[in-house]
């Protein structure tokens, strides 16, 4: 374990790429190994610096750490044909990747709208997830959307009517209605006052195509081709052990969480006090033990 939890950069020990729809698509591997650990991150449209730089240590913990930036993403090719963004299709390339890099059966940790694709992979891949690990995660996007009112009404009521005149005349891109998002992001999203070099990386190099066709034009509005996604009542057929993490103050909260747990009995929570999008950056002394302990319980 690391003294502290000082997270290094790590470079990649080998980045293959890989053939997805006739485009292609980047994965970076870490260590080896029987055990591995195929993250799947955020977005819809992020690189996945923030997620891999934050796991790829693991490998001292004799773990295989494999992510990939998704088609649209980083290092992958970048087409603009918004006929590509749907879910189903992203499952097929999680497929994809996993036999191109033959992986075999995989502890499957996805964060967020990575969280989301695990859930879908799962139900049509299950033979190939060893365990389930959903980060920060829902499995109810319209539930979803009645938590982000909530937590938009902590603005106050002018706040929010100014929010929801900006959004019914799309000008969501006004300083005042972006002012709104970002104390919501440092509510809700990562509550440090310095956010990490590979979160920053990441969002810097967002892909908004992805992203507004998908979910939509921010983090507190989903009116994209998700926006009706809900797979609790297949959640209840998964077999595989799942846990569920999530952060007291995140913008998918734990109400979200409680529902997938529900939903899965068999599965365990983890709720982190002080975190809210990222406890792997906000509480890793917290967070990595956990983890570990959830994967050490089910390695072969």
């Amino acid at each position: 374990m690391l003294e502290k939890f000082e997270i290094p950069e790590l470079q990649p020990d080998f980045v293959q790429r890989v053939q997805v729809d006739g485009h292609e698509v980047a994965a970076y591997s870490y260590g080896s190994g029987d055990e591995v650990l195929l993250c799947l991150n955020g977005g819809p449209g992020l690189p996945c610096d923030y997620l891999r730089d934050a796991h790829a240590w693991l490998k001292e913990e004799g773990l295989r750490i494999v992510a990939f930036d998704q088609l649209g993403t980083g290092k992958a090719d970048r087409p603009e044909d918004p006929a590509l963004w749907t879910i189903a299709r992203y499952v097929e390339e999680v497929e994809t990747v996993r036999k191109a890099l033959g992986l075999g059966r995989v502890h499957l940790l996805g964060h967020s709208w990575g969280g989301w694709l695990s859930i879908e992979y799962s139900i049509h891949y299950p033979q190939a997830v060893k365990t389930l690990i959903l980060e920060n995660t829902v499995a109810d996007i319209p539930h979803l959307s009645q938590e982000l009112g909530r937590l938009r009404a902590a603005l106050g009521s002018e706040t929010v009517a100014m929010m929801q005149r900006h959004e019914a005349k799309g000008t969501t891109d006004h300083p005042e209605y972006q002012a709104a998002v970002t104390l919501l992001n440092y509510r809700h999203v990562c509550r440090l006052e310095e956010w990490p070099a590979p979160v920053k990386r990441s969002l810097d190099d967002w892909n908004m195509g992805p992203y507004q066709t998908m979910q939509g034009p921010n983090e507190f509005l989903y009116i994209g081709n998700l926006r009706d996604w809900n797979r609790l009542k297949e959640m209840g057929e998964f077999r595989m052990p799942i846990l569920i993490t999530t952060g007291q103050h995140d913008e998918l909260t734990p109400a979200c969480a409680l529902r997938m747990k529900l939903a899965a009995p068999h599965a365990e929570v983890h709720v982190f006090p002080n975190s809210s999008h990222m406890p792997f950056y906000e509480e890793p002394a917290a967070y990595f033990p956990a983890l570990l302990s959830f994967m050490r319980r089910h390695f072969s």
